[in-house]
């Protein structure tokens, strides 16, 4: 079964280009009906409605010409998955699609658990002592990287790297907001210590 793709992109000419080659790369290209496995957004500002439409989909924001860093951490702020500015190379927007969606496409009902949460890999359901947890897709990623080893500590470096793929780090409050939010709807589900914070250093997902 190929992959879904919607095209949220308002420049024509760089829609109808985008659609012939993805097509020939075996991708199916739906409409804003479907149900797509992921989203190639052209407009940063349409991000909120995307998440409100299609919920936690994985999404590429397609940014202007003149993007810079500020522009791409504030998109991934608001919760996008990878975003590449224009003109682009067609050769790595495919590998970034690849990439964002083997992070997002795991293996048949593999389930993690740390503590009393749990995360089944197919279906992206998260429950706190089976409580259902409604996540972004970055702060399901962030969760999945602290639940890999629960009682340690991440350092931010190492969780900026390996869960949003920042090269140069700079000032970000990226992870912070990402783990805030993280940390109130896991304590919305259940009470306990969720998402701890080690001053200076990083973060844990449980006390040791």
């Amino acid at each position: 079964m190929s992959t879904a793709l919607l095209l949220a992109e308002p420049q024509s000419d760089t829609r109808g280009f985008l659609e012939r080659h993805l097509t020939n790369d075996g991708f199916q290209v739906v409409g804003a009906e479907a149900r797509p496995d992921l989203v190639l957004l052209g407009d940063t500002a349409a991000l909120d409605a995307c998440r409100a439409r299609h919920g936690d989909v994985p999404v590429i924001v397609l940014g202007e010409p003149e993007s810079d860093m500020v522009d791409r951490v504030r998109a991934l702020d608001r919760g996008c998955d990878d975003f590449l500015a224009k003109p682009f190379d067609y050769q790595e927007l495919l590998a970034r699609i690849r990439a964002v969606l083997r992070r997002t496409t795991p293996a048949a009902h593999e389930t993690l658990r740390a503590g009393p949460i749990t995360a089944d890999l197919a279906t992206r359901c998260v429950a706190v002592d089976g409580v259902p947890v409604t996540l972004a897709s970055k702060e399901y990623e962030l969760l999945l990287k602290l639940m890999t080893d629960p009682t340690r500590v991440f350092t931010k470096e190492q969780l900026l790297r390996e869960v949003w793929d920042f090269r140069s780090l700079g000032r970000t409050r990226t992870l912070d907001s990402h783990a805030s939010r993280l940390r109130r709807k896991l304590g919305t589900a259940a009470p306990g210590n969720f998402v701890l914070n080690v001053w200076g250093v990083g973060y844990r997902l449980l006390d040791g």
